[in-house]
């Protein structure tokens, strides 16, 4: 069984109840990278339904919401609550480079997984080069 060791257990419960918060941030871990045409975020999750997600795009700003309640209901004692509960909430703003369009979602094991294609635009390009015949001369 684990022991009570917090000294201020009952101000932080007293807090939560009067503000109706927990008193910890929601955090939402991100990792994001460019594979090959495609970036990619990872955000962790974990805990949270994937009914609860929410994701929507807005003028290049990508946000994600969701919700993890707790396991347990106001009326049980907690002895020991490490864990963050509520609504998470983040802004990914997205640069013209990405095609938001094309953006898919998947989660799995408590880490939504976004993957963007690089927009054809910012890829690079050959340019042809077109010749008028002979060359003239310039002066300067």
């Amino acid at each position: 069984m684990l022991m009570r060791t917090d000294p201020f257990r009952d101000f932080d419960r007293l807090t939560e109840a009067v503000l109706g918060t927990r008193a910890r941030p929601a955090v939402m871990p991100m990792t994001a990278y460019r594979a090959d045409d495609t970036f990619v975020v990872h955000l962790d999750l974990p805990g949270a339904s994937a009914d609860s997600i929410d994701l929507t795009v807005e003028q290049n700003v990508l946000t994600v919401h969701a919700e993890r309640k707790p396991p347990v209901g106001d009326s049980a004692e907690r002895i020991v609550d490490e864990r963050t509960y509520g609504v998470f909430s983040r802004q990914l703003f997205l640069g013209d480079t990405l095609d938001a369009d094309q953006l898919t979602a998947a989660y799995d094991a408590g880490v939504l997984t976004l993957q963007i294609p690089i927009a054809a635009k910012a890829k690079p390009r050959k340019v042809e080069i077109s010749s008028g015949g002979s060359p003239k001369e310039i002066h300067a």
